[in-house]
């Protein structure tokens, strides 16, 4: 009795093991393909739970979801000789699993296998585009060339190549400080030609300014002089009309200003005679001359 029991669960232990050897399941973003001793049986596409021989079948499961390849960095001279250091990217799925396994055999060999197919493209029909084609004028057509020459070569792989895009096309680090230096150069001549062209028209406006600043300081000089005179005739005019209403009143006025003028206080020293013209005011308030310097003049006025 106990060995039956024993062999019964022996056999249930068996069982149950080939059960679990027997089945795998299939995700919905999975497909699987069937080998026996390395040979491949059946593609399995649809997901659940699914059998396969215990010990003589085994699974290798792909993914069906679109991937991702990055390629690295690689210089590429284009056709008007400009070199350009490009990094790309591609998209991909697994269609084939079959072809796949028999040229690929895993996915962490897709690299190495579809890489060089992307980098080789970049290469053809970047090759023969321009600079200014690739960065601004026919990006799109070329990264649909790129992609359909990828696409017609990863067939023969189990793949299907959705899409190639360019993440960076820059000029190489030597070639990017020369044009850096370029373009310095360009701007720094363009400020100095502007202001070259504001210096000049400052001096333009400043010339212009000081021409009419002297005109405007002639005529006004020209108005004043006119006044003046004006008004030096007028004053003269008054001087006359005063003197001819009171001579003696105005000679003696006359002489006052004199005296004010020329009698400052202060170091004023005047070497004249006390009996000349300019003192007779002050031995006569009439302005008699003295009798003295009269019999003098009569006297020596013969000779």
């Amino acid at each position: 009795m106990r060995a039956f029991l024993a062999l019964l669960l022996v056999l249930i232990g068996l069982g149950a093991f080939a059960v679990y050897s027997a089945a795998f399941i299939v995700h919905q973003n999975e497909q699987a393909l069937v080998l026996r001793f390395g040979e491949p049986k059946q593609v399995i596409r649809e997901p659940g739970l699914k059998w396969k021989y215990p010990l003589i079948d085994t699974v290798q499961i792909y993914d069906k979801r679109i991937l991702d390849l990055d390629t690295a960095p690689q210089e590429i001279t284009a056709s008007d000789q400009k070199r350009l250091v490009v990094d790309a990217f591609a998209r991909y799925k697994i269609v084939d699993p079959l072809k796949f396994y028999q040229s690929v055999g895993t996915q962490e060999n897709v690299r190495a296998r579809l890489a060089p197919i992307v980098e080789s493209a970049l290469r053809r029909v970047l090759g023969a585009a321009t600079f200014q084609d690739l960065v601004r004028d026919k990006r799109e057509q070329l990264m649909k060339s790129i992609a359909a020459q990828v696409n017609r070569e990863g067939h023969a792989l189990g793949l299907e190549v959705v899409d190639v895009r360019i993440k960076r096309a820059d000029l190489p680090e030597q070639n990017s400080k020369s044009v850096f230096e370029r373009m310095r150069a360009e701007r720094q001549r363009e400020a100095a030609e502007f202001r070259a062209e504001g210096a000049a028209k400052a001096n333009e406006i400043k010339a212009k300014a000081d021409r009419q600043a002297t005109v405007i300081k002639a005529e006004a000089n020209r108005k004043s002089e006119e006044i003046r005179g004006e008004g030096d005739g007028e004053r003269n005019k008054i001087y006359a009309e005063a003197y001819s209403k009171d001579p003696e009143f105005f000679a003696f006025y006359r002489s006052m200003q004199a005296y004010e003028n020329g009698l400052k206080s202060g170091d004023t020293r005047l070497v004249i005679s006390p009996d000349s013209d300019f003192f007779k005011y002050f031995t006569d308030p009439h302005g008699s001359k003295p009798s003295g310097t009269a019999s003098a003049t009569s006297a020596t006025t013969p000779q």
